[in-house]
């Protein structure tokens, strides 16, 4: 993310983008426009971001950027989960 646009960004905003890469409202765009999430549901986009951050494992070489890439992809599957599967089965 261009320094700028981060620095306009507010804080809850700057507290998103550190734990998911990305803000939780361009989360919610991203999933609810995917293809996956459609057809076959919010646990098929966890499954699938899970399955992302195996082969991160398997395949890269373990360094801060890696490490931090699979971090922000798990938070992001743990966001999924706990707002579109665990709610909906309340």
């Amino acid at each position: 993310m261009a320094t700028a646009t981060y620095n306009a960004l507010t804080e809850k905003e700057k507290r998103e983008v550190r734990m998911y890469g990305v803000t939780e409202a361009g989360m919610r765009e991203s999933v609810e426009s995917s293809l996956t999430f459609k057809l076959s549901g919010p646990a098929m986009i966890v499954a699938s971001m899970m399955s992302d951050a195996q082969e991160i494992m398997a395949y890269e070489q373990p360094d801060f950027n890696t490490i931090e890439d699979q971090r922000q992809l798990l938070n992001r599957a743990k966001f999924v989960l706990f707002e579109y599967v665990m709610k909906a089965g309340e």
